[in-house]
């Protein structure tokens, strides 16, 4: 026998629940759960490095090396830009190949804006002195700089083109501190105040608008670094949106880790991991390697 209109009503309610539930549930499947993890996990280490409960009594690993070398607290700034790099290929779809829009460059380059002036609204707040002497490098502001290369980056090339750009911006950094003399200054990595990475900072930025006055951590050519970091995120982006089967996928990121984690590690031998780069290019294979 047919339900009548009047029958069926009462049943509408008890059903789309259901489907609301269902579309919820697809809705959080579609995230990438590891990468949620990843980010929470690096976040959490942020708030332990960050607040130790005493200066004066901080765990040695939680603290950033002084210059050369670096400890575990030096990789969650790297593991928050590969983070984005993976984030970036889950952000962006291109319309055509090799091209995003004019909507997605304006979105890119608000961001990009959004987060130097949050920055730099951060360091006004710490900063009694005035504008004179304000800091105008900063953590967000590397960020956004890594944000717009990675992001413009992956909408106008491919997976070969970012590879060559990745592999290329640490070479191009390692010859350039290694090589570049300074002021009378031999080449090298000894001296935070010496290298060619601290004299473009005082030349372009200047003195008075640094984190120290002669150098910074998060200066201009100490980001190529970080840029590279960023597109070893954006790499492993395009390993899981690959076609391979799921466990191919799960595992096959993880030998590149390993194998390069041994070269990487040799390679600062004559590139050490530093202060103002992070522990590049050693930086690039922990991330690839917990990933």
């Amino acid at each position: 026998m047919a339900l009548t209109a009047q029958e069926i009503d009462p049943l509408v309610p008890a059903i789309e629940p259901a489907s609301a539930e269902a579309a919820a549930q697809a809705s959080r499947s579609s995230r990438l759960v590891s990468l949620d993890a990843f980010r929470g996990l690096t976040i959490a280490g942020m708030i332990l490095v960050n607040n130790p409960g005493s200066w004066e009594h901080s765990y040695e690993p939680l603290t950033h090396a002084e210059w050369n070398g670096w400890t575990p607290a030096d990789l969650v700034f790297p593991f928050f830009l590969f983070i984005m790099g993976v984030a970036i290929t889950f952000s962006f779809r291109k319309p055509a190949p090799g091209y995003g829009d004019r909507r997605t460059f304006l979105r890119i380059l608000r961001r990009t804006a959004l987060l130097f002036v949050l920055g730099l609204a951060l360091n006004v707040l710490t900063n009694s002195d005035g504008l004179s002497t304000l800091r105008i490098p900063g953590v967000l502001q590397r960020i956004a700089l890594c944000y717009l290369a990675a992001s413009l980056t992956f909408l106008c090339s491919g997976p070969r083109t970012q590879t060559a750009l990745f592999g290329g911006l640490l070479v191009a950094y390692w010859l350039l501190l290694d090589l570049a003399p300074v002021a009378g200054h031999r080449p090298g990595w000894d001296d935070p105040e010496t290298n060619l990475a601290a004299y473009l900072d005082r030349l372009l930025i200047g003195e008075s608008h640094l984190y120290r006055e002669t150098w910074d951590p998060e200066g201009l050519l100490s980001s190529l670094p970080a840029v590279a970091t960023t597109l070893l995120g954006v790499l492993t982006g395009h390993w899981l949106h690959s076609a391979r089967p799921l466990r191919e996928r799960r595992w096959g990121w993880r030998w590149p880790g390993w194998r390069y984690w041994l070269p990487g590690s040799s390679a600062t031998l004559g590139c050490p991991s530093t202060r103002t780069s992070g522990p590049a290019p050693t930086c690039c294979s922990p991330a690839a390697w917990r990933w």
